[in-house]
């Protein structure tokens, strides 16, 4: 059985092929003007790295905020269900979800089964979220993948940025570049808001053990540690943190398909 899951995201788009339950490939391309496009071109990087044709592909499912024109799927599905589905994929005794993307942070609640209880979505502003921290990448002058490991340099009291309004934050950090503030102890404030903003939705859906983050800004370590640490809990996360949402459309697939024989 082979199925697709698709998921295109604000900031990103990924394709992930399953083969019988097994991820047989994987993309992530950049998201695009159009969502449409950047579903194909996702797919079409998957494919290149697998013997497997489009035309093999028994059933899509896409997830996502351009879910609803992907233009070779068969279904859509919301990416709070995919998120839960493929987060127990990875981590089958997973109970707390955070999904930290480009636009939003979701915390979701699941049972033993991968499906979703409760869940609670901040969608309001960027702060927090991976677009905020391509703008403060961009506004200091560094690596988005630095912000990370430079925050965890800092040595003094944490400097409290806006974590709820990225116009806010952006003044913020250049008041705080002006006055000569050291960037490690700047990129701390950044991550360690990040950190409080998600605590503060992970406590109102409820946090257990097994804690899975997911979505780009897991990649980032300086927020990861922070989280771990106001939680007091260790964070799991899979060897691709971005293709969550992408695998568990795949897998609904499958149970699309399973259902239907």
């Amino acid at each position: 059985m082979i199925t697709c899951g698709v998921d295109v995201g604000s900031l990103s788009g990924e394709a992930v092929i399953l083969e019988d339950g097994q991820i047989a490939a994987y993309s992530i391309v950049r998201t695009g003007p159009e969502s449409a496009a950047t579903a194909v071109e996702a797919l079409e990087e998957a494919l290149k790295k697998t013997s497997i044709r489009q035309g093999d592909i028994e059933f899509t499912v896409a997830t996502g905020y351009g879910r609803v024109v992907v233009p070779f799927a068969d279904k859509h599905i919301t990416e709070i269900t995919c998120h839960a589905k493929g987060a127990h994929f990875f981590t089958p005794s997973v109970r707390t979800i955070l999904d930290m993307g480009g636009q939003d942070c979701k915390a979701i609640r699941c049972d033993e089964k991968g499906k979703v209880k409760t869940f609670l979505m901040n969608d309001k502003c960027a702060a927090g979220t991976g677009r905020s921290m391509e703008v403060m990448a961009t506004l200091l002058g560094i690596r988005l993948e630095d912000i990370g490991p430079i925050s965890l340099e800092a040595k003094g009291t944490t400097i409290k940025v806006s974590n709820t309004c990225l116009v806010f934050a952006k003044s913020e950090v250049l008041s705080l570049m002006r006055q000569g503030e050291p960037l490690e102890e700047i990129l701390a404030g950044l991550c360690d808001g990040v950190a409080d903003r998600v605590k503060s939705l992970l406590k109102i859906v409820g946090v257990a053990e097994d804690f899975v983050i997911s979505g780009g800004i897991s990649k980032n370590i300086g927020v990861v540690k922070r989280i771990e640490k106001k939680l007091g809990l260790p964070a799991h996360i899979c060897f691709e943190p971005q293709i969550v949402g992408a695998v568990g459309a795949a897998l609904l697939a499958a149970d699309i398909l399973k259902r239907r024989s």
